[in-house]
């Protein structure tokens, strides 16, 4: 029986993140080499401060790297212009920069701006595109509603739904649970996985929710203070690789259950 070979979207290569300044380099993480395949939901986890942030905004080509190779599509990142890399990944922050005052469905249409003409008129098709990605993330009803009126939960679906709009083969989103309680940080990162699958975009989004996204992810990535590493969960897990991640004196990884268990 023939194999299917999977798509990557993305690799990276002996990448080295980090910092320059005129005086010295600052290295946050070195040796990373990941790949993500077509329609993969990834959790990039880790403890606070291990470098997550940096590492996405090195991936989106907001940083440029120490050292070492991205590409998408096997073509290296740096060959992509602004216009093409619109088209090709898209950005969901932590911190929102845009008007609450826009409403939800002009919010989703600024994601069509790859596609529109200089005005920024939208066509029939990108109308077409906002609706689908609306019912995608069952907010078709808050369509008419400001931003400001909006919950944490509804407002992150806002986004997720705007991403979706500017239909790229790869969405990146940064801690989307956030200010979110148990229940919709679960529902969050529970939509992004239906959506993966649906969609059959690759997702990648950073989290310190570890065990739903144990749970929930195809492939996970492990920054810690040695190395940076990939896999499935089961595979992880085998590894030990979540046993490093926390000071043992609070918290111990167990095993057998794929989570964290206070120590007692």
């Amino acid at each position: 029986m023939e194999i299917k070979k999977q798509h990557i979207v993305l690799k990276t290569e002996q990448l080295s993140i980090g910092y320059k300044s005129k005086k010295e380099e600052t290295v946050i993480a070195s040796n990373i080499n990941i790949e993500l395949q077509q329609g993969e939901l990834v959790g990039l986890v880790g403890a606070n401060g291990i470098g997550k942030s940096t590492l996405l905004r090195t991936l989106t080509k907001v940083q440029q790297p120490l050292s070492g190779h991205i590409s998408m599509d096997s073509k290296s990142i740096d060959s992509f212009s602004n216009l093409e890399l619109a088209k090709s990944l898209s950005l969901v922050l932590t911190e929102h920069s845009f008007s609450k005052n826009l409403t939800v469905f002009e919010l989703i249409a600024l994601g069509r701006q790859p596609y529109t003409n200089w005005i920024g008129n939208l066509t029939e098709d990108d109308k077409t595109v906002v609706s689908r990605v609306m019912e995608d993330t069952s907010i078709k009803e808050l369509q008419h509603k400001k931003c400001f009126e909006l919950s944490d939960g509804q407002l992150q679906k806002v986004m997720i739904a705007r991403a979706l709009a500017q239909d790229t083969a790869l969405i990146i989103l940064d801690e989307p649970t956030t200010h979110l309680d148990m229940y919709h940080k679960a529902y969050i990162l529970n939509l992004l996985k239906t959506l993966a699958n649906k969609t059959n975009k690759t997702i990648l989004f950073s989290s310190h929710e570890i065990d739903l996204a144990i749970q929930l992810c195809n492939k996970l990535i492990v920054m810690s203070n040695s190395e940076v590493i990939s896999g499935t969960p089961k595979e992880l897990i085998n590894m030990g690789s979540f046993d490093t991640l926390f000071p043992k004196d609070l918290i111990v990884f167990d095993n057998d259950s794929g989570s964290f268990k206070v120590k007692k």
